[in-house]
């Protein structure tokens, strides 16, 4: 079988720091590629992960240009689309196109014709009514939980195959290191994933906490202050920036609650799986939970908000603790030390290791196939 797999424009694969998607993508094609599965990647020139093939447009990912006006960045998805639609009019030997890009790939190839088409949703499906509410019935879907797939549009389910959970290579591998006193919330910052309230917490109970994550891909307080410098730059008003000033930055002192920016590398690594807990104190129904399956298989507990996929994931008092409060998380967060570390490693082994995820995948390329969509 070969598959184009369509991670988009926006970062390299793997990405060198922060990237959910990319990440998956990382983590999927080499156990397809195990599994006998030829791979064209599409994503930016300056991807290293191994495949049979790559497409790209952009030399390097575009993700910064995200923070300009609309009408100055439109073209890029879409010049990354029409560059796969054109390699797919140009040759016949795709048999799938498993597409990770969101609206642009699905609309562009339910209108190009071509092979089937699998698309996976990676987002809260709330975004695009107007798009989900119509969705062309010609491409099949996945979730990447079951609680995101219950919130989408009748449309969009109908067109589901179901859920895929997501995986971290972590849970194939034995990554350890000697727990410290920290705790950590791992993640893009913004008021979606509530870093402020990790951050209120581990304030109040004086327990030291580690903010991995950029800030509109900016990974210190000096990068942010030379672009804001610009009283006309757009990232002034951009309301991750505004959240971070407004909510996160008055509990950084640098000692006990600390920013450090995208992390990558042994040193990510290594910054995880020493953390006493993983926090996550969503403000939103997060929909996959990448960095909740990767804290399962480094041994870290997970603590977190009783939202989206999260209670597929924790199983609460065995694999980590959910709440229902800030209060409640609180409490949960000094009962860490309950949570059986190997027990999390067993968990993500079972249900999030990269061969699961192949497996699972492989299943639906082959229900797509035989539906002829």
């Amino acid at each position: 079988m070969k598959v184009l797999i369509n991670a988009g424009p926006w970062l390299a694969v793997p990405p060198p720091g922060y990237g959910g998607i990319e990440n998956v993508v990382a983590t999927l094609v080499p156990a397809l590629r195990e599994r006998g599965v030829n791979v064209v990647l599409a994503s930016v020139a300056s991807s290293t992960l191994e495949a049979d093939e790559l497409l790209a447009v952009y030399d390097e990912g575009q993700f910064t240009e995200l923070q300009k006006p609309y009408n100055q960045v439109m073209g890029i998805a879409h010049a990354h689309q029409a560059r796969v639609a054109a390699e797919l009019r140009a040759r016949d030997d795709i048999d799938l196109v498993h597409d990770h890009v969101e609206v642009v790939g699905p609309a562009v190839l339910s209108a190009l014709g071509g092979p089937p088409v699998l698309h996976t949703l990676h987002w809260d499906l709330h975004k695009h009514p107007a798009f989900y509410g119509a969705f062309p019935g010609a491409i099949a879907v996945n979730g990447v939980s079951e609680s995101q797939l219950a919130r989408a549009p009748e449309a969009l389910r109908a067109a589901s195959l179901g859920a895929v959970y997501l995986a971290t290579p972590f849970a194939g591998q034995d990554v350890r290191a000697e727990q410290g006193e920290h705790l950590v919330v791992m993640g893009r910052v913004c008021g979606l994933k509530g870093q402020h309230v990790a951050a209120r917490i581990c304030q109040k109970l004086g327990l030291p906490l580690v903010v991995a994550g950029p800030v509109c891909g900016r990974n210190s307080q000096a990068e942010l202050d030379d672009v804001l410098q610009d009283p006309y730059h757009a990232l002034h008003s951009h309301p991750d920036v505004r959240y971070h000033l407004d909510q996160v930055s008055r509990y950084l002192d640098g000692d006990l609650v600390k920013w450090v920016g995208a992390v990558g590398g042994q040193a990510r690594d290594h910054l995880y799986a020493s953390a006493r807990a993983a926090l996550f104190p969503i403000q939103w129904d997060e929909p996959g939970g990448t960095a909740v399956v990767e804290a399962l298989a480094l041994g870290v507990p997970p603590v977190g908000l009783r939202r989206g996929c999260l209670p597929e994931i924790v199983d609460h008092g065995r694999t980590g603790f959910l709440a229902d409060s800030e209060e409640e998380l609180a409490e949960w967060v000094t009962r860490t030390g309950e949570i059986d570390p190997d027990e999390c490693r067993r968990e993500a082994r079972s249900r999030f290791s990269p061969a699961v995820m192949a497996d699972r995948y492989l299943d639906l390329y082959d229900q797509v196939l035989r539906s002829g969509r």
